[in-house]
């Protein structure tokens, strides 16, 4: 039997940056062999001001039916950012946090319209996010066809009382990790509604990838040792606790190794001879940069999974991550092929062990590749899917 899917996303777009979004474009892409995925989401671009970018209506791209709505109306990112600083300071009551639930966004009357009309379209509507105006309020509208894609990791938001009774609406939750489906079920105590960690299939690279071009084209000696980060240069990243480790390593120890940082983002990053920024890369010199590094970073504590750890051990490489992100640890300990550090100190430790040690390096990079094989494959994350679907939302 033929699904009929709608997607529910806050952002959609090649040109979106952000983990939640690229994983739902990446998904919506492969359901459309289950198949037809209707994408459902706003006209925003810019996750900080909601603006509306991309003209309302419909496309298609990359087969996929996308059906964009304005949103009512963009907001004022720095007055929020303060707001919410003072609401994380203050104890808040239930409706407090409704009411700041409502200034999050992006707020689309009509998105949720069509949410509500598409009932009887649809077979199943699949939330990815629960932290925005999408999920929050659309979810509640089509709960016995809902599937959540919460997307949770350890932060303050997830344990406000706001959002629990959305944890216990969905018709099925599919979790990325079992860290974070342990955490989501050990806060909001949903562990009735049916679940599976599912994850995420991912892509490998358009072309076989090429070391030395990425290197020509960033200024990179063939020799030259470097980290990489991909993402958004971002304090919500923890990008300057990186920045900060880095530079300090340095200073004791004036070698040849770099730090390249691939991505845009709103934090100011320091004029220096060893940090090397990309900016926006396609796919392929995305692959190209992975294939090329020594090893790969990743300094978030908030995470419900790393397409960037996934992506470094596609490509063989060892990932060193910050341990006080809960899924992360998990994740390397999963798979043998990640380190992590608590400290700057112990950064400096690990990145020293990566560059000295490449036989174990190597070791770490292949147990990556069969950790990603075996559970990140979307062979397997489709069957896990189709099972899921046509088990409690085909009637």
């Amino acid at each position: 039997m033929s699904l009929r899917l709608a997607l529910v996303v806050q952002r959609y777009g090649e040109e979106v940056s952000g983990g939640a979004e690229l994983m739902s474009r990446w998904l919506a892409e492969k359901l459309t062999q289950l198949g037809r995925v209707d994408v459902l989401t706003t006209c925003a671009l810019d996750y900080t001001t909601w603006a509306n970018h991309y003209p309302p209506g419909q496309t298609i791209l990359n087969g996929v039916n996308v059906h964009r709505f304005p949103v009512d109306a963009p907001r004022d990112w720095p007055r929020e950012q303060k707001a919410t600083g003072r609401f994380l300071m203050q104890e808040n009551s239930v409706l407090d946090e409704w009411l700041w639930m409502s200034r999050q966004g992006p707020n689309s009357t009509a998105l949720l319209r069509a949410i509500e009309k598409g009932y009887d379209q649809y077979d199943a509507f699949l939330f990815t996010t629960f932290l925005y105006a999408q999920t929050f309020f659309g979810l509640p509208l089509v709960p016995d066809k809902a599937l959540l894609i919460p997307t949770a990791h350890d932060d303050p938001f997830l344990r406000m009382p706001v959002f629990r009774a959305l944890f216990h609406l969905p018709r099925f939750i599919s979790y990325l990790t079992y860290a974070e489906r342990d955490l989501v079920q050990e806060v909001t105590r949903n562990g009735r509604v049916p679940s599976e960690v599912i994850g995420i299939g991912i892509n490998p690279p358009p072309a076989p990838a090429d070391p030395a071009r990425f290197r020509q084209k960033f200024g990179l000696d063939a020799d030259t040792p470097f980290m990489l980060y991909v993402g958004r240069l971002a304090a919500s990243k923890n990008v300057p606790e990186l920045l900060d480790y880095f530079l300090e390593y340095k200073k004791s120890r004036p070698g040849p190794l770099k730090l390249v940082l691939m991505g845009k983002g709103d934090i100011p990053i320091l004029a220096h001879p060893d940090i090397v920024q990309t900016g926006f890369v396609t796919e392929q010199e995305k692959f190209d940069g992975l294939a090329a590094s020594s090893f790969v970073v990743v300094p978030s504590i908030y995470e419900s999974l790393s397409m960037l750890a996934l992506e470094g051990w596609l490509m063989g490489k060892p990932v060193l991550v910050n341990g006080h992100c809960t899924v992360l640890k998990q994740q390397c300990r999963r798979s043998n092929a990640g380190l992590y550090y608590w400290s700057g100190a112990e950064f400096s430790l690990l990145v020293d062990y990566l560059l000295a040690h490449p036989v174990e390096s190597q070791l770490l990079g292949r147990a990556g590749q069969r950790f990603v094989g075996e559970n990140y494959s979307w062979e397997v994350v489709l069957s896990k899917y189709e099972t899921a679907l046509n088990t409690f939302f085909v009637k």
